[in-house]
């Protein structure tokens, strides 16, 4: 979610709540934050047999006479198959099927206290406090988060059965969808299609729009088939049935709200709803919670930022439209995918925590928490981002890659004061080698292999580095997949781990915390290879070498091609910035000259690092509720984006020169 620490000296702005820094790991709103532990270890019908989960699934299946498609399909969009170890999710959702016990979750989890920053970036003026939402009560929260008990009362197994074990949870589940199938007045058809509006019921959402594309998914799955090793070690096949095809009439008898999409600007394949982010003056020259623009005529986009909201639905909604919080521009839920937008793309959100990117980005909240692995990321939500982002980039020509789809911890510092308050969702759990293959864009490698590029690429669900600090400081998280590697000084686990001189001045060693982006490169991040030692590969990466594990056998990166930039010949180093600003001569009167700051670290002498965009440096100045006095500052200087870190950064193209790898 938003927030970061000031960056403009133009005007003061408030500082907002936000959860996840590099310094600290407090969460914003964390009304039902899941079981951060491992949780109850998950069974499979009582072996360990890699085929009992499909067994599974078969026996649900003929015990309640849904076809097993069905069930394999709506399971697949719930959790891919996953029962991460009998931890709830974000929305309180147990297992394979996702069945929903928020009274439990919420009976269960921790509760953390907000943090204070500012997200647009700006200087900071006096903190407003944003009161915490209060914790809801059990008893009024709405269908969707009560699906356990109702499946429990429909199969009359147990409560905790249901959360514990992944065989019972798939009964539970195929329950609930017979019983959708008999509400509807259909029969237990044994062609899917007959299915579709059972499908839409068990989504628990209560508008047609998202129940339809939930749906909608689920058959899409089942038409294309899937197959994958679950969390659990369980190998789950769904054949493909290209020839299915659904009734979609049945959504009709559903009785659910039409969402108000009048004002949204989202792909026809998903659902999106219109829930404005107020624009309000406050007196005193005090405003929020975005600012009013003109993009793409005044200011081109060129970044889409990912993060995860560190909240719930209901209080992410709240948060965004408190006019004393802070902006995004699209909120996206995770039971099943559905889009609020909030603010248009026109406008200017805050919620990069750095004003340079704010004003050439369009911010995606992602419901859910980092340093929960197993609040975990559901495919129904990863699918809706994926339309939403691939629709955005072509609005905008923005190009499918990570160097314009970032997340927000790929996002600079824009000081030397602001680096260690930058944030860092959504962290190394978000699955960015699946959402690249949903967005149509697989990293595969594209050179050979002494390339003089990697680009990051290691097997999500086998890689499973240790992190620490889910819960308790220095604590071990739950095994989980990663997307994310982890950077040493030299070729060996035993050395230790590179420094981020920005985060920790004092010079020492970054760590395995969670929230410590000083030694890590994320799925699809390219880098500059420095050198190779058997299974070890180094990279260039905050002026240094960087060392990770990368055996042939099983590679953590790929070979690519890709255009690096050098410091020109003569010079022993360049500095680095986290904004691309305009020189000093190229400001208007009235319009305040922003620093050009540099970051305390340096590109040396034939180091090299994967090139970007190029552009002219840009400042948008509007410091006030009244829009006639804003401007665009567009300087001469020119800046090169470079991969310089776990973080994007930029130097001034006369400082150095391009070379293609």
């Amino acid at each position: 979610m938003q927030g970061s620490v000031p960056a403009r000296p133009d005007r003061p702005r408030r500082r907002a709540p936000r959860a996840r820094t590099a310094g600290a790991a407090v969460a914003v709103g964390a009304l039902l934050l899941p079981l951060l532990s491992s949780g109850p270890a998950a069974t499979a019908g009582g072996t360990e047999s890699p085929t009992a989960l499909q067994r599974a699934f078969a026996d649900a299946a003929e015990e309640y006479g849904v076809p097993q498609s069905v069930l394999l399909g709506v399971s697949y969009l719930q959790s891919r198959w996953d029962g991460h170890g009998g931890a709830a999710s974000v929305t309180g959702g147990y297992g394979p099927m996702h069945l929903t016990d928020a009274r439990t979750a919420l009976a269960e989890a921790p509760h953390h206290s907000h943090g204070t920053e500012d997200a647009r970036g700006d200087a900071s003026r006096p903190v407003r406090a944003v009161a915490d939402a209060a914790l809801p009560d059990p008893a009024r929260l709405p269908a969707r988060l009560r699906t356990l008990e109702r499946a429990a009362g429909l199969s009359g197994i147990p409560a905790g059965d249901l959360r514990e074990d992944v065989s019972a949870n798939v009964r539970g589940g195929a329950a609930l969808l017979a019983d959708a199938q008999k509400s509807l007045g259909l029969p237990a058809s044994a062609d899917p299609g007959d299915w579709y509006g059972a499908v839409a019921r068990f989504s628990g959402a209560d508008d047609t729009a998202t129940a339809t594309v939930y749906a909608d998914d689920v058959f899409d799955v089942i038409a294309t088939g899937q197959a994958r090793t679950t969390d659990a070690g369980q190998r789950v096949v769904l054949p493909a049935r290209p020839g299915t095809a659904p009734d979609r009439s049945q959504a009709a008898a559903l009785g659910l709200r039409t969402a108000d999409s009048s004002r949204t600007e989202c792909p026809r394949t998903v659902a999106c709803e219109w829930i404005p982010a107020p624009y309000e003056e406050f007196g005193e020259g005090d405003y929020g919670n975005h600012d009013k623009g003109d993009r793409p005529r005044s200011q081109s986009v060129e970044y889409i930022v990912v993060h995860d909201t560190e909240a719930t639905w209901d209080t992410t909604l709240q948060l965004v439209q408190n006019p004393e919080y802070v902006s995004w521009q699209y909120s996206l839920r995770s039971s099943d995918g559905h889009i609020a937008q909030h603010v248009p793309l026109k406008d200017v959100a805050w919620h990069a925590g750095n004003w340079y990117v704010n004003a050439k980005s369009v911010g995606l909240e992602h419901e859910g928490f980092l340093v929960a692995p197993d609040a975990w990321y559901t495919e129904a939500m990863y699918r809706t981002s994926a339309r939403l982002v691939r629709y955005l980039a072509q609005r905008f020509d923005i190009p499918l890659d990570r160097q314009h789809v970032i997340g927000h911890d790929n996002v600079p510092g824009t000081t030397t004061a602001t680096i260690r308050g930058m944030h860092t969702d959504p962290g190394p759990y978000w699955d960015w080698a699946h959402y690249f293959r949903l967005l149509g864009r697989p990293l595969t490698p594209s050179a050979g292999p002494d390339s003089g590029v990697v680009t990051v690429h290691p097997e999500y669900d086998a890689h499973r580095p240790l992190y620490t600090g889910c819960v308790r400081a220095g604590e071990a998280c739950a095994p989980h997949g990663s997307g994310a590697v982890r950077l040493h000084t030299g070729p060996g686990e035993d050395t230790p781990l590179v420094r981020d001189i920005g985060l920790r001045p004092d010079g020492s060693a970054s760590t395995d915390g969670v929230n410590d982006t000083g030694a890590r490169a994320s799925t699809g991040q390219q880098y500059a290879v420095a050198e190779r030692r058997g299974d070890w590969t180094a990279i260039w990466y905050l002026g240094q070498k960087a060392w990770f594990h990368n055996p042939r056998t099983q590679p953590t990166a790929v070979a690519s091609r890709g255009v690096v930039v050098t410091p020109r010949d003569g010079l022993d180093q360049v500095p680095v910035y986290g904004r691309a600003y305009p020189e000093a001569s190229a400001y208007p009167a009235g319009v305040p000259v922003q620093a050009v700051s540099p970051l305390p670290y340096t590109l040396g002498a034939g180091q090299r690092y994967v090139a970007g965009d190029r552009t002219p440096g840009e400042y948008l100045y509007a410091p006030t509720f009244d829009t006639s006095v804003h401007r665009v500052v567009r300087g001469q200087e020119e800046y090169v984006q470079i991969q310089f870190g776990h973080r994007v950064a930029f130097v001034k193209a006369a400082d150095v020169q391009v070379v293609r790898r």
